[in-house]
């Protein structure tokens, strides 16, 4: 891992032994970009790599120069004008109503390991040695606006991250309105652009299309990252698969808006950029203040989509998920809500929680309904202390009872809304994102508190921090159901009233800091009615966080794979939920269900007192199984085999660091009849190893990647007595453990 840097030629080069990074100093004193992908041997110089050709229509930057042109130069920090039509990577505004800058080349540093970003998300290392950080200063002298460009280069790793960090050093106010993270020109487009999106109850589908002249683009205006586009793009080369092929992965460590973009220009180059979305955002630097962008992280595979994944998972998993539960395996929990709603007592749920530790269960998690007034949506957000009409000890005495059950006790709460029948809104009615004079829209009958408020932070800190001193709880789910629609806050002033959904996040992640500071043994668990807020951002504060909302076991199929583009296996929720499922309506075996909630976090969503003593046997069962193989599901490498959204099957697995033992995945969407005979080809395996699957054949490795293990059913011939009959909504799990 080394960080050179060329006077002579104006070259630096970042690499290690998986990627290369390269930049040139140009005859502007801008910032070229050279290179980016499989790691190159270094040398004094690359200038073969800046390209210039006279071109008709032009504009040139110097007039004795008829060959270098911004607009057919590939750039590592553009700002708007000066003959570049692209889309910038910054724009700064004047007073006297100009937005043209000229960021040039004033000094770099390097340093090992890896800085902080003050009050913002961020990978980080453990030792110095992990990691060096190349800081590069280019500053616009006519504003005085002075900009670091970060670039951290991880050792063993090949990912690179990026961020920016501004300072106004001039005399006079300035309007920062597009800051992007990372800016990225790369030499073609032959790539097909791969996105997460959906929407609610079917968040994180994967969605491809080749890149076309022109802008395409996913983002978020909504205030959180979003359940319709995750703030992940990944751009592959069209015959990549998911092992094999180049790959590019982009992921923005936050949980606002954002834009991922890519613009394609005549001349066959494409310019990816990514960060905060420039709508709705205009940020004040008086002089003297500064302002960090969010960390972007970029990473490179020659391994295809799999091995970018992978790079991914183990980065968030090791260098991002922070605390007491970052390497632990999570507890098997039992959540009420599918189960009661809001229509419970304290003995109701003793009884729901004495019959799951009886199958094993782990902990019992409260959800909605015990605060406040809460009885239905319209009531009690805000006011976080527990209601004596519903818990007549409270949420204190509950955790006693279900401690004394030898089970932990975990709460949910939504910290960041208020209803208007509320004590909190009663006495604080300016305490919301509302604008003057407009009407206030409205989502599940509640309101977004102003997070861009030290003082609302601080109550809301309080109060939950209160409970958490005084209850035994172990586990806190943390919602966020309703996206910002009125974005104005009361207390800043007209020129700073667009900065209000970037402080909201940092008031979020404020919160979130002090919470896990205070009680850093408490699990902490993200959820914005369900997926809308499973971002990287979030993940650094929750190590795990609420998939979705849809418990369905063939939905989450494509919601998991989806989501395994980008996240670990160990920050995904995943429960076995009540049939008919409350989403879709689809009954699906009790067996299934398990077998796609197993790769995830793993819990239970229903009321296991209407369950038979037959399911109840499986649910055991089940819960022995994960106790036993949890640690591989959750922390080991996972393999995306087979795609849900190309066929009538989906398979995947996770092998564990010494490849000692693997669990692999299969599912059938829809029976048939007389199907054809199947085999799916296994990944991470050793090759010389012989592993016996499910304690019966034995396999060398190197046959189950090669030649593939048979998955075939029953549904390949005709049912024949005493053969379990395969049928819709079909699952399996193949155990491989390697022989002594």
């Amino acid at each position: 891992m080394s960080i050179y840097f060329e006077e002579k030629s104006g070259t630096f080069h970042l690499t290690n032994n998986e990627i290369s990074y390269l930049i040139k100093i140009l005859e502007n004193g801008h910032l070229g970009h050279l290179y980016f992908g499989k790691a190159v041997h270094h040398k004094e110089n690359f200038d073969y790599l800046v390209e210039m050709k006279q071109r008709p229509m032009t504009s040139c930057v110097f007039k004795e120069n008829n060959l270098f042109a911004l607009e057919h130069t590939q750039q590592e920090f553009p700002s708007y004008g000066s003959g570049d039509f692209r889309q910038p990577a910054v724009r700064v505004q004047q007073k006297n109503g100009s937005a043209l800058t000229d960021f040039v080349f004033e000094s770099y540093r390097v340093q090992k390991g890896k800085p902080t970003l003050q009050g913002l998300p961020a990978t980080y290392c453990e030792s110095e040695d992990e990691a060096e950080t190349l800081c590069i200063t280019v500053k616009d002298e006519l504003t005085g606006v002075k900009a670091d460009l970060l670039y951290t280069i991880f050792a063993g790793r090949s990912a690179l991250a990026r961020s920016v960090y501004f300072v106004n050093e001039g005399n006079e106010d300035v309007f920062l309105d597009t800051a992007m993270s990372l800016c990225l020109d790369l030499p073609d487009y032959d790539y097909e652009w791969v996105q997460l999106s959906g929407s609610w109850s079917r968040e994180r589908h994967v969605c491809k299309r080749h890149l076309q002249y022109g802008i395409q683009s996913v983002g978020s205006t909504r205030g959180t990252s979003s359940h319709n586009h995750n703030p992940f793009v990944a751009l592959k080369r069209p015959d990549t698969t998911e092992t094999e092929g180049e790959a590019l992965g982009f992921s923005l460590i936050y949980s606002g808006n954002f834009l991922a973009q890519a613009e394609v220009d005549n001349w066959n180059v494409t310019r990816f950029t990514m960060g905060i979305h420039p709508l709705n955002f205009n940020w004040k630097l008086e002089p003297g203040e500064s302002f960090q962008t969010p960390e972007a992280v970029a990473v490179y595979s020659e391994n295809g989509l799999n091995g970018m994944s992978q790079t991914f998972h183990k980065l968030y998993q090791k260098r991002l998920a922070r605390g007491y539960w970052r390497d632990r395996p999570r507890p098997i929990l039992i959540n009420n809500w599918e189960a009661t709603e809001f229509d419970f007592t304290e003995e109701k749920l003793i009884s729901i929680a004495r019959t799951a530790k009886e199958q094993g269960i782990e902990m019992f998690v409260l959800d909605d309904g015990w605060f406040g007034k809460r009885v239905s949506d319209f009531a009690g957000l805000g006011d976080w202390y527990p209601n004596p009409d519903r818990l007549e000890n409270g949420i204190t005495g509950l955790a006693e009872k279900i401690e004394a059950l030898d089970m932990k006790f975990g709460l949910w709460i939504e910290p960041e809304m208020v209803n208007l029948d509320s004590d909190l809104y009663r006495a604080h009615p300016d305490w919301l994102l509302a604008t003057p004079g407009r009407r206030m829209s409205t989502g599940r009958n509640q309101y977004v508190l102003d997070f861009s408020r030290g003082e609302v932070v601080d109550y809301i800190y309080e109060s939950l921090a209160k409970l958490l001193r005084e209850a035994k709880i172990s586990y806190i789910k943390w919602d966020m159901n309703r996206c910002i629609t009125e974005p104005y806050s009361a207390k800043l002033p007209a020129d700073r009233e667009q900065e209000v959904l970037h402080r909201y996040i940092l008031g979020v992640y404020d919160l979130y800091d002090r919470l896990t500071t205070e009680f850093p043994h408490v699990l902490f668990e993200s959820c914005a009615s369900g997926g809308g807020r499973f971002d990287p951002g979030i993940l650094y504060y929750a190590p795990q966080g609420w998939v979705s909302d849809d418990t369905d076991a063939i939905e989450r199929l494509k919601i998991q794979y989806g989501t395994s583009m980008c996240y670990p296996v160990s920050c995904m929720g995943a429960h076995v939920s009540a049939v008919p499922n409350q989403q879709v309506q689809r009954m699906t075996s009790l067996k299934t269900r398990a077998n796609v909630a197993c790769f995830g976090t793993f819990g239970y969503e229903l009321d296991l007192n209407l369950l038979s003593q037959e399911e109840l046997a499986q649910v055991r069962e089940q819960v022995k199984f994960m106790k036993e193989y949890r640690e591989v599901l959750q922390f080991g490498t996972f393999y995306r085999l087979k795609s849900p959204f190309e066929g009538n099957f989906g398979c995947w697995m996770c092998v564990s660091e010494d490849q000692n033992t693997a669990i692999v995945g299969w599912y059938k969407i829809l029976n048939g009849p007389i199907q054809p005979f199947q085999r799916v080809k296994l990944r991470g395996l050793d090759s010389s190893k012989a592993y016996c699957v499910d304690g019966e054949e034995v396999y060398y490795g190197d046959e189950l990647m090669n030649i593939g293990l048979v998955t075939t059913d029953n549904s390949s011939g005709q049912i024949v007595d005493g053969i379990e009959p395969s049928g819709d909504f079909d699952s399996r799990l193949f155990i491989l453990k390697a022989k002594k």
